[in-house]
């Protein structure tokens, strides 16, 4: 009990999955013993971790393995960045490139230097996106 009597809040817990291509989904979502339990294996496994009790409640209502719905797309965004940050990656700095038909990259020095400018990035499983120097 809290000093006015009332019983601590249970932690809530909601774990997301972005594959950079669809919507992120919701992994695992649990109250108490559960909650910690997704706790302790995130922070495991080096998982960032944000707290936004709001959010928390919000995702809690989506069944796991559901993509969160385009009301919350901002919202999660926000985590996402929070994890790039986190992370040390830069999003920006990667530009999609096509490759050629032989699996070879179709643009010369001077195409690729115009293409980083392009306002397409590649956030996709696949590319590699540059880490920006940090201290760990």
């Amino acid at each position: 009990m809290n000093e006015d009597g009332k019983p601590p809040p249970k932690t809530k817990a909601v774990a997301l999955h972005w594959d950079g291509e669809q919507a992120p989904r919701v992994t695992a979502s649990g109250v108490g013993l559960t909650a910690q339990q997704i706790l302790e294996i995130a922070e495991e496994h080096g998982v960032p971790l944000q707290q936004d009790p709001v959010l928390v409640e919000a995702l809690a209502q989506i069944p796991v393995g559901d993509e969160i719905p385009r009301k919350l797309y901002v919202a999660v965004a926000e985590v996402l960045a929070f994890v790039f940050a986190l992370e040390g990656i830069d999003p920006r700095a990667q530009t999609f490139i096509p490759a050629g038909q032989d699996g070879a990259d179709a643009l010369d020095e001077t195409d690729r230097a115009d293409a980083a400018g392009a306002d397409s990035v590649d956030l996709s499983p696949r590319a590699e996106i540059p880490r920006l120097d940090h201290e760990d």
